[in-house]
């Protein structure tokens, strides 16, 4: 005899509210909102401020991790390669490795495919792509890579950045393994020494340094294309295995800080946080909730300066997107209503339930997308 069936929806993210949460649209910025669920099937949405679709693709393989409007309005889309080999547990999660470029129409224009290549890419102006892969390290170097759990012998990965044209030529590369020193960046010992330093953002200044958010060592560097050389660095006292490091007009750097293991805390809690490098590392804008765990993203996260000055956020765990003011003052909030598990086994144990998260989202005018 089967069980009765509940009454109550049992995904408590959905039961708390999802879809259009809050609206303020004389302060708000508008626009529309490109989302690419986790674990949508391939689906992409676009939404609406007042959260309504008002444009969806179907692409042929779930997000490796997010999607961007291009400047020539096409799609970019960072898509989970099929083939890629199996590395370490979390990599059926996190991988991408099959970009698309995609029509409003939902023709394919150009692809591009490297199953080394793990979270971010950034679509670069002059067409290129650059994005963050990894290979594997020989025993002699990982046993010189300090900290972190799983023993001396775990086999380990290092970061490989590339960049490569529009055919698919590489045209620069990035080895961790060339240009950082293990002993200044130690894997934290709560994660696991399978990936280090594990870079899961990156950016590009208006002085050509590339940014790299290093997650299991925890910081921010910027590196010189010319020598492969850090000519700068966010120090794990300031941020806390951040995610997505945003160049900004100004010179500062959007970073949204994550706060796993955060120093000197006693509850985990995530903010966002506007830094000057050239004033040692200054904060000058932050956004916390004034409850400070009730805004947290283990995993994950954004944040995009918009044109109006408003921040959108990405609380990528709960799938929960929504808009802030400079004073901090939420004006919009939508809760991603699609829901489902990881559709592999090895994700799924990384990643368990029925899901709504998301790697990053990213707001765009009207202008940005006239074809709407």
């Amino acid at each position: 005899m089967s069980a009765p069936r509940s009454v109550v929806d049992q995904i408590t993210q959905r039961r708390r509210g999802a879809g259009l949460i809050a609206h303020d649209p004389e302060r708000s910025f508008g626009g529309y909102t490109l989302i690419a669920p986790q674990t949508a099937g391939g689906r992409v949405f676009l939404v609406d401020a007042a959260g309504q679709v008002a444009h969806e693709w179907q692409l042929p393989v779930r997000p490796g991790r997010h999607a961007v409007i291009l400047p020539n309005g096409n799609l970019g889309y960072n898509g989970n390669h099929p083939a890629s080999p199996d590395r370490y547990a979390p990599w059926s999660m996190w991988h991408g490795g099959d970009f698309y470029e995609v029509t409003p129409a939902g023709e394919v224009v150009w692809r591009h495919e490297d199953p080394d290549h793990h979270h971010d890419a950034q679509w670069l102006p002059n067409g290129h792509l650059l994005y963050a892969a990894c290979e594997q390290v020989d025993a002699r170097f990982a046993r010189g890579v300090p900290g972190g759990s799983g023993g001396e012998d775990t086999p380990m990965h290092a970061d490989v950045i590339r960049e490569v044209d529009r055919a698919g030529r590489l045209v620069w590369e990035w080895r961790a393994t060339d240009h950082l020193d293990p002993a200044r960046f130690p894997i934290h010992p709560g994660f696991g020494r399978y990936h280090w330093p594990l870079v899961n953002g990156l950016g590009v200044t208006a002085d050509g340094l590339v940014l790299m958010s290093l997650r299991t060592t925890s910081g921010v560097i910027g590196v010189d294309k010319a020598s492969g050389g850090v000519k700068l660095h966010i120090p794990p006292d300031v941020v806390s295995h951040q995610h997505a490091p945003v160049p900004l007009d100004n010179g500062h750097i959007l970073v949204f800080d994550n706060g796993n293991f955060r120093a000197g805390a006693h509850v985990a809690y995530s903010r966002v946080l506007e830094i000057d490098p050239r004033d040692g590392n200054r904060i000058v804008w932050q956004y916390a909730d004034e409850v400070v765990n009730l805004f947290y993203s283990p995993f994950m996260g954004n944040a995009q300066r918009l044109p109006n000055g408003n921040t959108h956020i990405t609380e990528s765990s709960t799938g929960r997107l929504f808009e802030v003011t400079p004073q901090g003052e939420v004006v919009w909030e939508y809760v991603i209503p699609w829901f489902a598990e990881y559709p592999d086994e090895a994700a799924r144990k990384t990643g368990p339930g029925r899901l709504n998260s998301v790697f990053q989202t990213l707001r765009y005018s009207a202008g940005q997308v006239p074809w709407l």
